[in-house]
């Protein structure tokens, strides 16, 4: 609820409704506008309900009920409890029988207008993720605002891994108007890669994910709700699906031979992909695992030999030396017969390749802003500009290193001179084996999961989608949608 002063008024909006009613046992003038504001006195002075405030009403005998949200800032730790938002009923009493039910019908008039506000939503609740505590996050935080919103909910809790893809893939989806994740970015990816496989993938993708943080990473949805001056909560991350704004999520496929991923968070091979699969022998830990195995990798660290092939955006021509490229035809061929998408139609051939040799200490490709709640990996990353941004180290003293490591929280460690930070719009990662132990190989790691495991690697014997080898990304501009806080 906000205090409105005189100076600041804006032209008055046109009444759909005004009418003296009991608020606080006084008679008081109260107005419904026709851009969505509820406006009384008292106390002296003018205030108003937005639209973005109102959750729903209830009549509760002479007396209206209206569930609004107020605004506070809180706390900042993804998934806890706070948040910008607090629950505040606004209660009213119409004087007589007709005024309160013509008050009913301009409410639920004005909410029923309000376009993307979702009705009906498939919930996917992860209770295996980060430190296990989606499953209560869901039932105290999210089920409330969601129920007083009058949205409606099927969940699922997920069971093991790939189950959401599983259920995506093959559920009709025409009576839901969004799907939630209350996970890390895990559930995310495994959501749009089973929307991307389903015959009608051109429909399906338009239906708008929504991300509520209860993993370890919570990348996406800190980058949603970060430049907007929200906390990474799951109150705020809540607000915003039920408000309903959407916006477009570039697609990157990874290709190797006719197998293909589809990510959307983040590729990474060397330093950073070694932290984040390794680490998950302190998964209890929730995300303070990144920083303490982080510690322990810069301290006995790795190199790797290989090379990277990149078509860079404008601007960023000057990054590496002129390279050409086969393109892996396998790769590049769509199987008409296959259901599902199959990766953008671009002729890779025609474009102007670039490229860097090893050995590489990191290699770290990017989507969105934020790798997790407290990493900014990509500040200059976009949802939907089509590119991906590259963060590349090479040598770099051990000290210095750790400064770096630092810098992530602020994004300030891609000023270093030890790091190339360049936009691409397709890229090619040929990996190698480590300089000292040309035995050993490592890890690459798309969104979280191991896609390819070198020799002798972390786990090395588990299966992989893919084979630890050359790998083919391309990006396809704004094809997935989001719930977004605007």
């Amino acid at each position: 609820m906000d205090t409105l002063h005189p100076e600041n008024d804006r032209l008055p909006s046109p009444p759909l409704i005004s009418d003296r009613v009991l608020i606080n046992g006084v008679i008081t003038p109260l107005t419904l506008t026709a851009d969505g504001e509820l406006q009384w006195t008292e106390s002296g002075l003018r205030k108003s309900t937005t639209e973005k405030e109102i959750l729903s009403f209830a009549v509760e005998g002479n007396k209206v009920k209206l569930k609004t949200l107020v605004e506070r800032r809180g706390s900042i730790c993804c998934g806890g409890s706070g948040g910008d938002y607090a629950r505040k009923d606004f209660v009213f009493e119409p004087l007589y029988d007709e005024s309160r039910k013509l008050w009913c019908d301009k409410l639920r008039q004005r909410l029923d207008s309000l376009v993307g506000r979702p009705k009906r939503l498939l919930v996917f609740v992860n209770p295996f993720g980060g430190k296990k505590t989606a499953r209560k996050i869901f039932l105290e935080e999210v089920k409330p605002l969601f129920d007083d919103a009058h949205v409606q909910l099927d969940v699922q809790e997920t069971k093991y891994q790939l189950h959401a893809k599983e259920m995506v893939r093959s559920i009709d989806l025409s009576k839901y108007d969004g799907i939630v994740c209350v996970s890390g970015d895990g559930v995310l990816v495994e959501v749009v890669n089973g929307l991307l496989e389903r015959a009608d993938w051109r429909t399906a993708l338009k239906l708008p994910i929504g991300m509520v943080p209860a993993g370890s990473g919570n990348g996406m949805i800190k980058s949603l709700l970060d430049p907007v001056g929200l906390s990474c909560s799951a109150a705020s991350a809540t607000v915003s699906i039920i408000r309903g704004h959407r916006r477009s999520l570039d697609v990157a496929t990874i290709s190797q031979g006719t197998t293909k991923f589809f990510s959307v968070l983040m590729l990474a091979w060397g330093l950073v992909a070694d932290i984040d699969i390794e680490s998950e022998k302190f998964r209890w830990m929730g995300s303070a695992r990144f920083d303490v195995y982080g510690l322990q990798r810069i301290i006995c660290l790795r190199q790797y030999n290989g090379r990277i092939l990149f078509v860079p955006a404008p601007g960023f021509e000057s990054n590496g030396k002129p390279a050409s490229y086969n393109v892996d035809k396998e790769s590049s061929v769509s199987d008409k017969t296959v259901l599902g998408y199959q990766g953008p139609d671009t002729n890779l051939e025609d474009l102007e390749w670039r490229e860097m040799k090893g050995p590489f200490v990191s290699v770290w490709l990017h989507n969105v802003p934020w790798g997790a709640e407290n990493t900014l990996a990509a500040p200059n990353a976009k949802f939907s500009d089509g590119f991906l941004d590259l963060i590349v180290m090479k040598d770099c003293p051990k000290l210095a290193l750790l400064s770096l490591m630092t810098k992530l929280s602020d994004g300030t460690h891609v000023q270093s001179p030890y790091v190339s930070y360049l936009k691409v719009k397709a890229f090619v990662l040929e990996p190698g084996s480590r300089i000292d132990e040309e035995d050993k190989e490592g890890i690459i790691d798309s969104d979280g999961e191991v896609l390819a495991r070198g020799r002798r690697s972390y786990k090395c014997d588990e299966k992989a989608l893919m084979s630890y080898g050359k790998l083919q990304i391309t990006v396809d501009q704004g094809l997935a949608t989001l719930f977004s806080p605007e």
